[in-house]
């Protein structure tokens, strides 16, 4: 038995809990540069804002109807997800951390009504970070979250649905669209219909062994846990990713190498952080940029470089190092540049690993060191230390004029009280 608890349009609701005068007032999040539109609060949806919308497009309109815009707080949303699944690791034995907005739980073994638990979990969290949730609790996995999702739909639930009645759970699978079920999205729709699966019940009624045979055993899983037969457990160790990508569009198109250069140390020192988070080295490096793809007046160039490595590593230095290596031999002079790339790969975790005889021996120290600055980062806020290649404030920093503060992670702008 599961049960998912997912914040409602968490990244609005992030802003809300620090100004509590936009409750009932349209609001959006833009992506980054303030590209367009990735969290809206059911007014802004009621408006028909649509998600992904440009904003440039829809600048007007949104004035015009007091929506209010906020560009992408990620360290605000960072610490405000850590408490709600803080709160949440209180009320339930096992949980597994699905995205940072949403959590499965395993109820089983647990006594008592699961609808008032779960209404319970709903005020907890509302009342320790602020932040609204719904709930949805099923036999498996895809039931839990099909729950959740009629959850947030029909406001008449409370926010709390539970499928473990087959009478109820079917009733639901008869009206839900196959697009709303996990996994299945917008192309996979578009491949079911020829098949008369248009809604979640016909998934759940065709054979399984057609749609492992057609599509994926992804699918044939999807079609037997929305019978009730779980497939999928709950995973409580996220594993180590097998690659880590550091990537953001410039805030503004760069020519020359120099602010290029900074930028790719800024995004390898995110990228070691990741790694030695989880405590990993990484094998190789590969460092790319791009111009701009969608002006046919602008010269277009793409390129990308692997960048050897002297041993495997997770030193931000030796890694920076090779990464502006990469960077100086793939650079073309007459280019505006717009987005650059760093991906580490080939990790492996310490001691799975022979070390070559003959290799370059690490820096002494190098595991100290970054552990201090990993310390004082995480205390005094991401930046406070970091390579002198990186400027306190880039020219080439992503844009995000509207940005709220960094209520949680920053000594000067914590909330002011009068």
């Amino acid at each position: 038995m599961f049960a998912l608890i997912d914040c409602n349009a968490f990244y609005c609701s992030c802003e809300r809990v620090y100004r509590p005068e936009l409750e009932g007032v349209p609001v959006v999040v833009l992506s980054n540069n303030d590209g367009c539109v990735i969290a809206r609060t059911r007014e802004a949806k009621r408006l028909g804002i649509p998600m992904g919308a440009p904003y440039f497009q829809w600048r007007d309109r949104l004035r015009e109807w007091g929506v209010v815009c906020f560009s992408s707080n990620y360290e605000l949303y960072g610490q405000m997800s850590a408490r709600v699944m803080t709160t949440l690791e209180g009320l339930y034995p096992r949980i597994e951390i699905y995205s940072i907005d949403e959590a499965f739980a395993d109820l089983a073994g647990l006594s008592g009504d699961m609808v008032a638990l779960g209404h319970q979990a709903r005020e907890r969290v509302q009342r320790w970070t602020g932040i609204p949730v719904g709930v949805g609790i099923g036999p498996t996995k895809t039931l839990a979250k099909l729950a959740n999702w009629a959850a947030k739909t029909w406001g008449r639930s409370g926010g709390v649905i539970d499928l473990r009645d087959p009478t109820r759970r079917d009733k639901l699978l008869r009206v839900t669209e196959v697009g709303e079920v996990w996994g299945v999205g917008r192309r996979l729709t578009a491949r079911l219909e020829p098949l008369g699966i248009k809604t979640a019940w016909d998934l759940a009624q065709y054979d399984p062994a057609s749609l492992r045979k057609q599509f994926s055993v992804v699918l044939e899983k999807t079609s037997r846990e929305l019978r009730g037969i779980a497939c999928l457990e709950l995973e409580e160790a996220k594993p180590a990713r097998q690659v880590i990508c550091s990537s953001k569009m410039f805030g503004s198109r760069l020519r020359e190498i120099a602010p290029i250069r900074e930028a790719v140390v800024a995004y390898v020192t995110k990228a070691a952080e990741k790694l030695r988070a989880q405590q990993s080295l990484a094998g190789g490096l590969q460092v790319a940029i791009r111009t701009g793809m969608h002006d046919p007046e602008q010269p277009r160039y793409a390129n990308a470089v692997d960048c050897p490595l002297p041993y495997p590593t997770d030193d931000t230095r030796v890694l920076a190092a090779a990464a502006i290596r990469g960077l100086d031999a793939i650079y073309r002079p007459g280019y505006a540049y717009s987005k650059a790339e760093v991906l580490l790969q080939d990790l492996r975790q310490r001691g799975e690993f022979t070390a070559d005889l003959f290799a370059q021996a690490p820096r002494p120290g190098a595991d100290r060191l970054m552990a201090v600055v990993d310390r004082i980062n995480a205390r005094e806020g991401r930046g406070a230390v970091r390579l002198g290649r990186i400027p306190a404030a880039p020219a080439w920093a992503m844009k995000r004029e509207m940005m709220s503060k960094r209520y949680t992670s920053r000594w000067d702008e914590l909330m002011i009280v009068d």
